[in-house]
Protein backbone atom coordinates (compact mmCIF):
# COMPACT_ATOMS: atom_id res chain seq x y z
CA UNK A 1 0.00 0.00 0.00
CA UNK A 2 2.93 2.34 0.44
CA UNK A 3 4.50 4.03 -2.53
CA UNK A 4 8.00 2.82 -3.44
CA UNK A 5 10.50 5.22 -1.89
CA UNK A 6 14.16 5.15 -2.87
CA UNK A 7 16.34 6.08 0.09
CA UNK A 8 19.56 4.97 -1.61
CA UNK A 9 19.76 8.29 -3.47
CA UNK A 10 20.48 10.17 -0.23
CA UNK A 11 24.12 10.67 0.74
CA UNK A 12 23.91 10.47 4.53
CA UNK A 13 27.48 11.70 4.95
CA UNK A 14 26.63 15.14 3.65
CA UNK A 15 24.68 17.89 5.40
CA UNK A 16 20.91 17.41 5.68
CA UNK A 17 18.81 19.23 3.04
CA UNK A 18 17.03 22.34 4.29
CA UNK A 19 13.86 21.84 2.27
CA UNK A 20 10.97 19.57 3.27
CA UNK A 21 10.11 16.79 2.70
CA UNK A 22 13.58 16.02 1.26
CA UNK A 23 15.09 16.65 4.68
CA UNK A 24 12.95 13.89 6.22
CA UNK A 25 13.87 11.35 3.52
CA UNK A 26 17.53 12.09 4.29
CA UNK A 27 16.88 11.28 7.96
CA UNK A 28 14.91 8.16 7.01
CA UNK A 29 18.01 6.96 5.16
CA UNK A 30 20.14 7.65 8.25
CA UNK A 31 17.61 5.93 10.54
CA UNK A 32 17.56 2.88 8.27
CA UNK A 33 21.29 2.29 8.98
CA UNK A 34 20.69 2.35 12.74
CA UNK A 35 17.67 0.04 12.45
CA UNK A 36 19.73 -2.37 10.32
CA UNK A 37 22.45 -2.43 12.99
CA UNK A 38 19.78 -3.09 15.65
CA UNK A 39 18.35 -5.94 13.55
CA UNK A 40 21.79 -7.57 13.37
CA UNK A 41 22.15 -7.22 17.14
CA UNK A 42 18.70 -8.67 17.83
CA UNK A 43 18.82 -11.34 15.14
CA UNK A 44 15.50 -10.18 13.69
CA UNK A 45 13.83 -7.04 12.36
CA UNK A 46 13.03 -4.71 15.28
CA UNK A 47 9.31 -4.64 16.07
CA UNK A 48 7.14 -1.57 16.55
CA UNK A 49 3.62 -1.05 17.87
CA UNK A 50 1.74 2.18 17.12
CA UNK A 51 -1.34 2.72 19.31
CA UNK A 52 -3.79 5.45 18.34
CA UNK A 53 -6.05 7.27 20.77
CA UNK A 54 -8.69 9.69 19.48
CA UNK A 55 -10.11 10.90 16.21
CA UNK A 56 -9.76 10.11 12.50
CA UNK A 57 -7.10 12.80 12.16
CA UNK A 58 -4.99 10.97 14.74
CA UNK A 59 -5.59 7.71 12.88
CA UNK A 60 -4.34 9.35 9.68
CA UNK A 61 -1.27 10.68 11.51
CA UNK A 62 -0.55 7.16 12.76
CA UNK A 63 -0.65 5.85 9.19
CA UNK A 64 2.12 8.35 8.40
CA UNK A 65 4.19 7.15 11.36
CA UNK A 66 3.75 3.52 10.32
CA UNK A 67 4.72 4.35 6.72
CA UNK A 68 7.99 5.88 7.91
CA UNK A 69 8.70 3.05 10.36
CA UNK A 70 8.24 0.41 7.68
CA UNK A 71 10.47 2.14 5.18
CA UNK A 72 13.33 2.36 7.71
CA UNK A 73 13.07 -1.32 8.59
CA UNK A 74 10.70 -1.86 11.51
CA UNK A 75 8.21 -4.73 11.54
CA UNK A 76 4.78 -3.43 12.63
CA UNK A 77 3.00 -5.56 15.24
CA UNK A 78 0.02 -5.04 17.57
CA UNK A 79 1.75 -6.27 20.73
CA UNK A 80 3.02 -3.46 22.98
CA UNK A 81 5.82 -5.73 24.18
CA UNK A 82 7.81 -4.49 21.17
CA UNK A 83 11.20 -2.91 20.49
CA UNK A 84 9.54 0.44 19.83
CA UNK A 85 6.15 1.62 21.11
CA UNK A 86 4.46 4.85 20.02
CA UNK A 87 1.33 6.29 21.62
CA UNK A 88 -0.42 8.82 19.39
CA UNK A 89 -2.47 10.53 22.08
CA UNK A 90 -5.79 12.33 22.39
CA UNK A 91 -6.69 14.90 25.03
CA UNK A 92 -10.33 15.75 24.29
CA UNK A 93 -11.40 14.03 27.54
CA UNK A 94 -9.44 13.48 30.73
CA UNK A 95 -9.96 9.70 30.69
CA UNK A 96 -7.90 9.56 27.47
CA UNK A 97 -4.97 11.07 29.38
CA UNK A 98 -5.41 8.64 32.27
CA UNK A 99 -5.38 5.67 29.88
CA UNK A 100 -2.01 6.79 28.52
CA UNK A 101 -0.51 7.17 31.99
CA UNK A 102 -1.80 3.72 32.91
CA UNK A 103 -0.30 2.11 29.82
CA UNK A 104 3.04 3.86 30.39
CA UNK A 105 3.34 2.03 33.71
CA UNK A 106 3.04 -1.28 31.83
CA UNK A 107 5.61 -0.17 29.23
CA UNK A 108 8.09 0.62 31.98
CA UNK A 109 8.06 -3.05 32.95
CA UNK A 110 8.64 -4.09 29.33
CA UNK A 111 11.52 -1.65 29.00
CA UNK A 112 13.27 -2.94 32.10
CA UNK A 113 13.39 -6.37 30.45
CA UNK A 114 14.34 -5.00 27.01
CA UNK A 115 17.17 -2.42 27.20
CA UNK A 116 16.89 -1.82 23.42
CA UNK A 117 13.27 -0.70 23.71
CA UNK A 118 12.26 2.84 22.74
CA UNK A 119 9.05 4.63 23.77
CA UNK A 120 7.63 7.67 21.98
CA UNK A 121 4.62 9.86 22.76
CA UNK A 122 3.01 12.22 20.26
CA UNK A 123 -0.35 13.79 19.46
CA UNK A 124 -2.67 16.27 21.17
CA UNK A 125 -1.98 15.33 24.78
CA UNK A 126 1.68 16.24 24.27
CA UNK A 127 0.75 19.85 23.47
CA UNK A 128 -0.19 20.41 27.14
CA UNK A 129 2.66 21.86 29.20
CA UNK A 130 1.42 20.17 32.40
CA UNK A 131 1.56 16.78 30.65
CA UNK A 132 5.18 17.30 29.56
CA UNK A 133 6.18 18.23 33.10
CA UNK A 134 4.47 15.14 34.50
CA UNK A 135 6.20 12.85 32.00
CA UNK A 136 9.59 14.46 32.67
CA UNK A 137 9.09 13.90 36.40
CA UNK A 138 7.27 10.55 36.62
CA UNK A 139 8.00 8.77 33.34
CA UNK A 140 11.66 9.49 32.69
CA UNK A 141 12.03 6.24 30.71
CA UNK A 142 10.20 7.79 27.72
CA UNK A 143 12.63 8.44 24.85
CA UNK A 144 10.80 10.82 22.52
CA UNK A 145 7.98 13.36 22.86
CA UNK A 146 6.60 15.44 19.99
CA UNK A 147 3.30 17.13 19.26
CA UNK A 148 0.72 17.72 16.54
CA UNK A 149 2.49 20.46 14.58
CA UNK A 150 5.77 18.70 13.79
CA UNK A 151 4.68 15.12 13.15
CA UNK A 152 6.28 15.36 9.71
CA UNK A 153 9.66 15.64 11.52
CA UNK A 154 9.30 12.14 12.97
CA UNK A 155 12.27 10.65 11.06
CA UNK A 156 14.56 13.51 12.14
CA UNK A 157 13.44 13.23 15.77
CA UNK A 158 13.84 9.47 15.77
CA UNK A 159 17.38 9.85 14.44
CA UNK A 160 18.10 12.19 17.35
CA UNK A 161 17.10 9.45 19.81
CA UNK A 162 19.54 7.06 18.08
CA UNK A 163 22.51 9.40 18.51
CA UNK A 164 21.81 10.96 21.92
CA UNK A 165 21.03 9.87 25.45
CA UNK A 166 18.08 11.00 27.49
CA UNK A 167 14.59 12.18 26.60
CA UNK A 168 14.12 14.08 23.32
CA UNK A 169 11.33 16.67 23.50
CA UNK A 170 10.23 18.76 20.51
CA UNK A 171 6.94 20.59 21.03
CA UNK A 172 5.80 23.54 18.91
CA UNK A 173 3.15 25.93 20.17
CA UNK A 174 1.83 26.56 16.64
CA UNK A 175 2.86 26.47 12.99
CA UNK A 176 1.78 27.62 9.56
CA UNK A 177 3.73 24.78 7.94
CA UNK A 178 2.07 21.89 6.07
CA UNK A 179 4.33 19.05 4.93
CA UNK A 180 2.75 16.07 3.20
CA UNK A 181 4.00 13.60 0.56
CA UNK A 182 5.70 11.38 3.13
CA UNK A 183 5.37 7.57 3.34
CA UNK A 184 1.95 6.39 4.53
CA UNK A 185 0.84 2.85 5.30
CA UNK A 186 -2.94 2.72 5.06
CA UNK A 187 -4.96 0.47 7.34
CA UNK A 188 -7.29 -0.35 4.42
CA UNK A 189 -6.09 -0.61 0.80
CA UNK A 190 -9.50 0.46 -0.54
CA UNK A 191 -10.27 3.54 1.59
CA UNK A 192 -8.29 6.38 3.09
CA UNK A 193 -8.55 9.57 5.08
CA UNK A 194 -7.05 12.77 3.69
CA UNK A 195 -6.22 15.85 5.74
CA UNK A 196 -7.60 18.89 3.95
CA UNK A 197 -6.97 21.32 6.81
CA UNK A 198 -5.46 21.50 10.26
CA UNK A 199 -6.37 23.34 13.44
CA UNK A 200 -9.52 25.08 14.63
CA UNK A 201 -10.60 28.69 15.15
CA UNK A 202 -13.87 28.11 17.00
CA UNK A 203 -12.78 28.04 20.66
CA UNK A 204 -15.79 26.24 22.06
CA UNK A 205 -15.47 26.89 25.79
CA UNK A 206 -15.19 23.18 26.74
CA UNK A 207 -12.71 22.19 24.03
CA UNK A 208 -8.93 21.91 24.22
CA UNK A 209 -8.47 21.28 20.46
CA UNK A 210 -7.70 24.87 19.32
CA UNK A 211 -4.98 25.04 21.96
CA UNK A 212 -3.32 21.76 20.93
CA UNK A 213 -4.00 21.74 17.17
CA UNK A 214 -3.47 25.46 16.56
CA UNK A 215 -5.19 27.87 14.19
CA UNK A 216 -6.94 26.78 11.01
CA UNK A 217 -4.76 26.31 7.96
CA UNK A 218 -6.00 24.78 4.73
CA UNK A 219 -4.06 22.71 2.24
CA UNK A 220 -3.84 23.87 -1.36
CA UNK A 221 -6.71 22.27 -3.33
CA UNK A 222 -4.31 21.17 -6.09
CA UNK A 223 -2.30 19.19 -3.52
CA UNK A 224 -5.47 17.55 -2.21
CA UNK A 225 -6.62 16.60 -5.71
CA UNK A 226 -3.19 15.16 -6.55
CA UNK A 227 -3.23 13.08 -3.38
CA UNK A 228 -6.72 11.73 -4.11
CA UNK A 229 -5.69 10.89 -7.68
CA UNK A 230 -2.66 8.96 -6.39
CA UNK A 231 -4.79 7.08 -3.90
CA UNK A 232 -7.36 6.15 -6.54
CA UNK A 233 -4.56 4.91 -8.82
CA UNK A 234 -3.46 2.76 -5.86
CA UNK A 235 -6.90 1.12 -5.52
CA UNK A 236 -8.77 3.46 -3.17
CA UNK A 237 -12.51 3.69 -3.91
CA UNK A 238 -13.58 5.74 -0.86
CA UNK A 239 -11.92 8.76 0.70
CA UNK A 240 -12.76 10.76 3.82
CA UNK A 241 -11.81 14.44 3.83
CA UNK A 242 -10.66 15.35 7.33
CA UNK A 243 -10.61 18.59 9.30
CA UNK A 244 -11.70 19.86 12.71
CA UNK A 245 -14.28 21.96 10.84
CA UNK A 246 -14.32 21.16 7.13
CA UNK A 247 -16.95 23.85 6.51
CA UNK A 248 -14.24 26.45 7.18
CA UNK A 249 -11.95 24.97 4.54
CA UNK A 250 -10.31 27.38 2.12
CA UNK A 251 -11.01 30.66 3.89
CA UNK A 252 -7.35 31.36 4.67
CA UNK A 253 -5.95 30.37 1.27
CA UNK A 254 -4.33 32.94 -0.99
CA UNK A 255 -7.07 32.13 -3.51
CA UNK A 256 -10.05 31.29 -1.28
CA UNK A 257 -12.24 28.32 -2.21
CA UNK A 258 -15.27 26.93 -0.37
CA UNK A 259 -15.54 23.40 0.93
CA UNK A 260 -18.46 22.80 -1.44
CA UNK A 261 -16.28 23.82 -4.39
CA UNK A 262 -13.52 21.47 -3.23
CA UNK A 263 -16.05 18.61 -3.07
CA UNK A 264 -17.09 19.32 -6.65
CA UNK A 265 -13.47 19.09 -7.80
CA UNK A 266 -12.88 15.86 -5.89
CA UNK A 267 -16.03 14.35 -7.40
CA UNK A 268 -14.59 14.78 -10.90
CA UNK A 269 -11.80 12.28 -10.20
CA UNK A 270 -12.40 9.16 -12.27
CA UNK A 271 -12.36 5.88 -10.39
CA UNK A 272 -13.29 7.43 -7.06
CA UNK A 273 -16.64 6.03 -5.98
CA UNK A 274 -17.36 7.43 -2.53
CA UNK A 275 -16.59 10.68 -0.70
CA UNK A 276 -17.04 11.19 3.03
CA UNK A 277 -16.04 14.07 5.27
CA UNK A 278 -15.99 15.17 8.90
CA UNK A 279 -16.53 17.18 10.91
CA UNK A 280 -19.08 19.89 10.05
CA UNK A 281 -19.76 22.77 12.40
CA UNK A 282 -23.46 23.78 12.19
CA UNK A 283 -22.70 27.51 12.18
CA UNK A 284 -20.74 27.20 8.91
CA UNK A 285 -22.82 24.65 6.98
CA UNK A 286 -23.88 26.50 3.83
CA UNK A 287 -26.78 26.17 1.43
CA UNK A 288 -24.11 25.67 -1.24
CA UNK A 289 -22.86 22.54 0.54
CA UNK A 290 -26.39 21.15 0.90
CA UNK A 291 -26.97 21.74 -2.81
CA UNK A 292 -23.70 20.02 -3.79
CA UNK A 293 -24.51 17.02 -1.58
CA UNK A 294 -28.04 16.84 -2.94
CA UNK A 295 -26.91 16.46 -6.56
CA UNK A 296 -23.76 14.43 -5.96
CA UNK A 297 -23.50 10.82 -7.07
CA UNK A 298 -20.38 10.18 -4.95
CA UNK A 299 -20.83 12.06 -1.66
CA UNK A 300 -22.12 9.59 0.91
CA UNK A 301 -25.59 10.06 2.38
CA UNK A 302 -24.25 10.70 5.85
CA UNK A 303 -23.64 13.97 7.67
CA UNK A 304 -22.08 14.26 11.12
CA UNK A 305 -23.51 17.46 12.61
CA UNK A 306 -22.49 17.95 16.27
CA UNK A 307 -25.26 19.40 18.43
CA UNK A 308 -23.50 19.30 21.85
CA UNK A 309 -26.57 20.71 23.63
CA UNK A 310 -30.20 21.44 22.79
CA UNK A 311 -30.39 24.37 25.19
CA UNK A 312 -29.79 27.78 23.63
CA UNK A 313 -28.56 29.07 26.99
CA UNK A 314 -25.98 26.31 27.30
CA UNK A 315 -25.00 26.63 23.63
CA UNK A 316 -24.19 30.29 24.30
CA UNK A 317 -22.04 29.29 27.32
CA UNK A 318 -20.33 26.71 25.09
CA UNK A 319 -19.59 29.44 22.50
CA UNK A 320 -21.19 27.33 19.76
CA UNK A 321 -22.64 30.39 17.98
CA UNK A 322 -26.02 28.97 17.02
CA UNK A 323 -29.32 28.54 18.85
CA UNK A 324 -31.47 25.48 19.32
CA UNK A 325 -33.92 26.86 16.78
CA UNK A 326 -31.21 27.55 14.19
CA UNK A 327 -29.83 24.02 14.55
CA UNK A 328 -33.26 22.37 14.21
CA UNK A 329 -34.07 24.52 11.18
CA UNK A 330 -30.76 23.54 9.57
CA UNK A 331 -31.35 19.83 10.21
CA UNK A 332 -34.88 20.15 8.82
CA UNK A 333 -33.56 21.89 5.70
CA UNK A 334 -30.96 19.15 5.16
CA UNK A 335 -33.57 16.38 5.49
CA UNK A 336 -35.96 18.28 3.23
CA UNK A 337 -33.35 18.65 0.48
CA UNK A 338 -31.72 15.22 0.95
CA UNK A 339 -34.48 12.90 2.27
CA UNK A 340 -32.31 9.75 2.32
CA UNK A 341 -29.52 11.29 4.41
CA UNK A 342 -28.45 9.90 7.78
CA UNK A 343 -27.58 12.53 10.38
CA UNK A 344 -25.35 11.68 13.35
CA UNK A 345 -24.22 13.96 16.14
CA UNK A 346 -22.17 14.57 19.30
CA UNK A 347 -23.87 15.44 22.61
CA UNK A 348 -22.32 16.57 25.89
CA UNK A 349 -24.25 16.12 29.14
CA UNK A 350 -23.20 17.87 32.34
CA UNK A 351 -21.71 21.11 31.01
CA UNK A 352 -21.27 23.65 33.85
CA UNK A 353 -24.58 25.22 34.79
CA UNK A 354 -26.70 22.66 32.93
CA UNK A 355 -30.06 22.04 34.63
CA UNK A 356 -32.55 19.16 34.20
CA UNK A 357 -34.57 21.58 32.07
CA UNK A 358 -31.58 22.05 29.75
CA UNK A 359 -31.29 18.27 29.44
CA UNK A 360 -34.97 18.16 28.42
CA UNK A 361 -34.21 20.73 25.71
CA UNK A 362 -31.51 18.39 24.37
CA UNK A 363 -33.93 15.46 24.44
CA UNK A 364 -36.45 17.57 22.54
CA UNK A 365 -33.91 18.16 19.74
CA UNK A 366 -33.05 14.43 19.62
CA UNK A 367 -36.73 13.56 19.17
CA UNK A 368 -37.21 16.30 16.59
CA UNK A 369 -34.13 15.64 14.44
CA UNK A 370 -34.19 11.83 14.89
CA UNK A 371 -30.50 11.00 14.66
CA UNK A 372 -29.32 7.77 13.08
CA UNK A 373 -26.69 7.63 15.80
CA UNK A 374 -25.22 9.92 18.43
CA UNK A 375 -21.97 9.93 20.37
CA UNK A 376 -23.05 10.95 23.87
CA UNK A 377 -20.44 12.07 26.40
CA UNK A 378 -20.34 13.21 29.99
CA UNK A 379 -18.68 16.63 30.18
CA UNK A 380 -14.95 16.31 30.83
CA UNK A 381 -13.22 19.21 32.55
CA UNK A 382 -10.15 20.20 30.50
CA UNK A 383 -7.64 22.42 32.28
CA UNK A 384 -6.92 25.53 30.22
CA UNK A 385 -10.42 25.88 28.76
CA UNK A 386 -12.89 28.59 29.89
CA UNK A 387 -15.44 25.96 30.97
CA UNK A 388 -12.97 24.38 33.41
CA UNK A 389 -12.88 27.66 35.36
CA UNK A 390 -16.68 27.99 35.56
CA UNK A 391 -17.86 27.77 39.18
CA UNK A 392 -21.19 26.03 38.59
CA UNK A 393 -19.88 22.53 37.84
CA UNK A 394 -22.73 19.99 37.88
CA UNK A 395 -22.72 17.28 40.62
CA UNK A 396 -21.79 13.83 39.36
CA UNK A 397 -25.09 12.17 40.34
CA UNK A 398 -27.10 14.84 38.50
CA UNK A 399 -24.91 14.45 35.39
CA UNK A 400 -25.33 10.66 35.46
CA UNK A 401 -29.11 10.93 35.69
CA UNK A 402 -29.25 13.34 32.74
CA UNK A 403 -26.80 11.25 30.72
CA UNK A 404 -28.87 8.07 31.18
CA UNK A 405 -32.05 9.86 30.06
CA UNK A 406 -30.36 11.31 26.96
CA UNK A 407 -28.74 8.00 26.06
CA UNK A 408 -32.06 6.12 26.21
CA UNK A 409 -33.79 8.60 23.90
CA UNK A 410 -30.81 8.54 21.51
CA UNK A 411 -30.92 4.74 21.34
CA UNK A 412 -34.69 4.58 20.89
CA UNK A 413 -34.84 7.18 18.12
CA UNK A 414 -31.72 5.79 16.38
CA UNK A 415 -33.19 2.28 16.25
CA UNK A 416 -36.33 3.71 14.71
CA UNK A 417 -34.32 5.67 12.13
CA UNK A 418 -32.05 2.78 11.14
CA UNK A 419 -35.00 0.35 10.84
CA UNK A 420 -36.54 2.43 8.05
CA UNK A 421 -34.13 0.83 5.54
CA UNK A 422 -35.40 -2.71 6.18
CA UNK A 423 -36.26 -4.58 2.97
CA UNK A 424 -34.27 -2.17 0.77
CA UNK A 425 -31.38 -3.12 -1.50
CA UNK A 426 -28.42 -0.77 -1.05
CA UNK A 427 -24.76 -0.49 -2.00
CA UNK A 428 -22.26 -1.62 0.63
CA UNK A 429 -18.49 -1.24 0.59
CA UNK A 430 -17.16 -4.58 1.86
CA UNK A 431 -14.65 -3.68 4.59
CA UNK A 432 -13.68 -6.91 6.36
CA UNK A 433 -14.53 -10.42 7.45
CA UNK A 434 -16.97 -10.16 10.36
CA UNK A 435 -14.96 -10.36 13.57
CA UNK A 436 -17.60 -12.49 15.34
CA UNK A 437 -18.59 -14.83 12.50
CA UNK A 438 -16.03 -15.65 9.79
CA UNK A 439 -18.79 -16.84 7.42
CA UNK A 440 -20.02 -13.24 7.18
CA UNK A 441 -18.57 -10.11 5.61
CA UNK A 442 -19.08 -6.63 7.05
CA UNK A 443 -20.02 -3.82 4.69
CA UNK A 444 -20.75 -0.15 5.16
CA UNK A 445 -23.65 1.58 3.46
CA UNK A 446 -23.44 5.08 2.06
CA UNK A 447 -25.39 6.26 5.13
CA UNK A 448 -22.67 4.74 7.37
CA UNK A 449 -24.83 1.86 8.66
CA UNK A 450 -23.13 -1.54 8.87
CA UNK A 451 -24.53 -4.68 7.28
CA UNK A 452 -23.29 -8.26 7.81
CA UNK A 453 -23.90 -10.83 5.08
CA UNK A 454 -22.51 -14.12 3.72
CA UNK A 455 -19.76 -13.76 1.13
CA UNK A 456 -16.23 -14.57 0.06
CA UNK A 457 -13.19 -12.74 1.45
CA UNK A 458 -12.20 -11.82 -2.13
CA UNK A 459 -15.04 -9.26 -2.13
CA UNK A 460 -13.28 -7.04 0.45
CA UNK A 461 -12.75 -3.61 -1.08
CA UNK A 462 -15.60 -3.94 -3.57
CA UNK A 463 -18.99 -2.22 -3.55
CA UNK A 464 -21.81 -4.78 -3.79
CA UNK A 465 -25.63 -4.73 -3.70
CA UNK A 466 -27.00 -6.03 -0.41
CA UNK A 467 -30.58 -6.71 0.65
CA UNK A 468 -31.19 -5.39 4.18
CA UNK A 469 -33.20 -8.28 5.65
CA UNK A 470 -33.12 -7.93 9.45
CA UNK A 471 -32.54 -4.78 11.45
CA UNK A 472 -30.72 -5.38 14.73
CA UNK A 473 -30.85 -1.91 16.22
CA UNK A 474 -27.79 -0.24 14.72
CA UNK A 475 -26.83 -2.78 12.05
CA UNK A 476 -28.39 -5.17 9.53
CA UNK A 477 -28.13 -8.82 8.58
CA UNK A 478 -28.59 -9.21 4.84
CA UNK A 479 -27.62 -11.04 1.69
CA UNK A 480 -26.07 -10.08 -1.64
CA UNK A 481 -28.35 -9.66 -4.63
Amino acid sequence: MTKEWNLEQYDTYTEAPAEEPERQFYYMAKCRKYVKELAEKLGHAPTCCVTTFGCQMNARDSEKLVGILEIIGYEIIEDENADFVIYNTCTVRDNANQRVYGRLGVLNGFKRRNPNMKIALCGCMMQEASVIEKIKTSYRFVDLIFGTHNIYKFAELLFTTFVSDGMVIDIWKDTDKIVEDLPVERKYPFKSGINIMFGCNNFCSYCIVPYVRGRERSRDPKDIIREVERLVADGVVEIMLLGQNVNSYGKNLENPITFAQLLQEVEKIEGLQRIRFMTSHPKDLSDELIEVMKHSKKICRHLHLPLQSGSTRILKEMNRRYTKEQYVELADRIRREIPDIAITTDIIVGFPGETPEDVEETIDVIRTVKYDNAFTFIYSKRTGTPAAAMKNQVPEDVVKEGFDKVLKVVQDTAREQVSRYQGMVMDALVEEVNEHDSSLLTGRLSNNTLVHFPGEKALIGQIVNVSLDECHGFYYIGHMV
